[in-house]
């Protein structure tokens, strides 16, 4: 039996990537004004940022044809989403970045974590992924 939910969740996660990624470059000072937050003083690199997030959104969309064959497109995008909140918290703890910051995780990392891990579990049972 086919898994729908699979490629609907990694269309869903491109859209999202490719809109976020947009909405930064664009805009990058939008997301520290609706936080009230200090933008960063070189928005290049937070706009270098939100480019790296809407090429992910590339590669969900193509993962998504068969997410089986194109796990690890999934493995390096939830590692990117478990890093990603380990990074805030270190920063966060020795007072480099404000509570605020923590919004952008909800959407961008904590909300993908289950349906990642359940597509590369999916994977692993179809094809003994070798990890290493």
């Amino acid at each position: 039996m086919k898994s729908n939910w699979m490629p609907l969740a990694l269309k869903t996660a491109a859209i999202y990537n490719l809109i976020w990624g947009a909405w930064v470059v664009l805009f990058p000072n939008h997301f520290f004004e609706l936080v009230n937050m200090e933008p960063p003083t070189h928005t290049m690199i937070w706009q270098g940022m939100g480019m790296v997030i809407g090429v992910y959104g590339l590669g969900y969309w193509w993962a998504a044809q068969d997410p089986a064959t194109h796990w690890p497109i999934v493995a390096v995008g939830l590692l990117g989403k478990i890093f990603g909140p380990l990074g805030f918290v270190m920063n966060y703890l020795s007072g480099k970045v404000p509570f605020g910051f923590f919004y952008t995780l909800i959407t961008n990392d904590f909300i993908w974590w289950i349906p990642f891990f359940l597509i590369l579990r999916k994977a692993n049972e179809q094809q003994k992924i070798r990890w290493i």
